[in-house]
């Protein structure tokens, strides 16, 4: 789990850490940004949508809960449909999904309206654009991951900061009704993203004699191929992360919804109070990108798992003491450090997953974790709401959120230093080398497994690899023999959703 899992993918094709990478990574920015920052964007039509239906504040704030909820709990849903169908074709109907849900409510007749098309179309929808939008990134880039994670996280804040004053400009000239139907024709641009995402594609194999058997394990592979894979709940280190990021999750968006508020209570007028998110998101922009540099570098990524526990660490104590202040002056500095720390999680808390599983169970592995988050998230806010109410006291609220991220960066260190065994010397080898480290483990597993597929002994390996000396008629080594095959193989992709489009 202190390491980095390397892989080449379950197309059999290496990561170009390049190329039509950086595409991928500009669609996965944008859906990032999308996928976070709207639900956001949404409660600036509050008051619009209280006055039209007569209701209060709480049923108003379940439009965006809604949507939490559904880019959280859909992941199983969202994994299936990935390892089924492949990454863009699920990203350009779940574009079309969250298009359609806003415009539909557009016509709304009552609240109940909203939470259908709003909450469950629109956020089903921007679900199955996040997450194949990071399997796909994590399939393009191996070497340069992190940096690449931290640019695709630096999208929320950038679009929160576009998208809150959008909503405040189109409810005033266009109202809610109005607003609405804009920002689904926005959301079409999910489709747009998807189209980025194309598979990975290897080259032609050579038409030369002596390949022909070379494709023969690729209906095994399909055979073995799962649409949700559970085993990654064997891995201690799954299971280590998993626990640690629902602790996490309980505390760790509570201090942007309240802050706006504890100015305010602290005597701020609402523009002053306000300005305070938007200090917040401008630190949370720079952050997650430079958290991303930092992680990249060769001796920090082997122990990315403790870089991710310092940042819990840093933002929950920031919670901590951002808890005793008494003036504007002391949260303009508790938001400019919550932005560092805040943006630092953003950017690792993905990229430690995909070290943990790597490629091949990334896709099952994203869609378990966010299921058990999106109960902390339903959990989280409102029991700090609760906590409030009941004590009229920021300070509480901000105690707790600081406590129950720390506790989650507990978990995560303490659990990961004594239940992992780590192999120091190998993982250091593997990631100077990158991907070749992956092709010659593969290629060193597979020189093992064939000739006892093929003989049904392993006491028959010297026999067969004597054969096939005898059998080259350029007299090469077995060694060069199995490695031309391999070649071969590594040239045509197995059967995958994706490479059929």
């Amino acid at each position: 789990m202190g390491g980095v899992a390397l892989d080449d993918g379950p197309s059999g094709v290496n990561a170009p850490d390049g190329g039509w990478g950086w595409a991928v990574l500009f669609g996965c920015f944008v859906i990032t940004g999308f996928s976070y920052a709207f639900p956001k964007a949404v409660s600036v039509f509050v008051k619009e949508l209280m006055r039209e239906f007569g209701v209060g504040y709480r049923d108003t704030a379940w439009v965006s809960s809604i949507i939490l909820a559904m880019l959280y709990g859909s992941g199983p849903l969202c994994s299936v449909l990935v390892n089924r169908f492949g990454c863009r074709p699920v990203m350009m109907v779940g574009g079309i999904f969250a298009s359609m849900g806003m415009i539909l409510a557009a016509f709304s007749t009552n609240i109940i309206h909203i939470y259908l098309c709003t909450g469950v179309i629109t956020g089903l929808g921007l679900a199955l654009n996040f997450q194949p939008s990071l399997i796909m990134l994590n399939r393009y880039f191996s070497e340069k991951r992190p940096l690449a994670n931290g640019l695709a996280a630096a999208g929320s804040p950038v679009a929160l900061c576009c998208l809150s004053p959008l909503g405040q400009v189109l409810q005033y000239y266009y109202g809610w009704r109005g607003g609405f139907l804009i920002l689904g024709g926005i959301l079409l641009n999910c489709c747009a993203c998807g189209a980025l995402m194309r598979p990975l594609t290897a080259p032609k194999k050579a038409d030369t004699p002596g390949h022909e058997d070379s494709q023969e394990p690729a209906p095994k592979a399909k055979a073995k191929a799962q649409l949700l894979d559970f085993s990654v709940f064997r891995d201690r280190g799954f299971v280590i992360y998993t626990v640690a990021a629902s602790i996490m999750v309980l505390g760790l968006f509570v201090p942007p919804l309240f802050v706006v508020s504890y100015a305010k209570e602290l005597g701020n007028e609402d523009t002053k109070s306000a300005l305070l998110l938007a200090i917040l998101g401008l630190v949370d922009i720079f952050a997650r990108p430079t958290c991303g540099i930092i992680a990249g570098l060769k001796w920090v990524r082997p122990h990315c798992v403790y870089l991710f526990s310092f940042a819990l660490v840093f933002n929950g104590i920031t919670d901590l003491i951002g808890s005793q202040s008494k003036d504007y002056a002391s949260l303009v500095v508790f938001c400019i450090f919550f932005g560092i720390s805040y943006g630092m999680v953003g950017a690792l808390q993905f990229e430690v997953l995909m070290a943990i599983v790597g490629t091949q169970k990334f896709s099952s592995a994203i869609g378990l974790v966010l299921l058990m988050e999106a109960i902390a998230v339903l959990v989280g806010p409102p029991s700090a709401g609760q906590l409030l109410d009941y004590t009229k006291n920021y300070m509480f609220v901000f105690l707790l959120a600081g406590t129950e991220v720390v506790l989650s960066a507990f978990v995560l260190a303490i659990c990961n230093f004594l239940f992992i065994k780590k192999k120091p010397a190998q993982t250091e080898a593997a990631l100077e080398a990158g991907q070749t480290a992956a092709e010659l483990e593969h290629l060193s597993k597979t020189s093992r497994e064939e000739p006892q597929r093929a003989n049904g002994d392993t006491e028959n390996q010297e026999e067969q690899r004597g054969s096939m000396a005898q059998d080259d008629p350029e007299g090469s080594t077995p060694t060069e023999a199995f490695q031309q095959d391999r070649h071969a193989q590594n040239g045509a992709v197995s059967s995958n959703p994706e490479t059929n489009l």
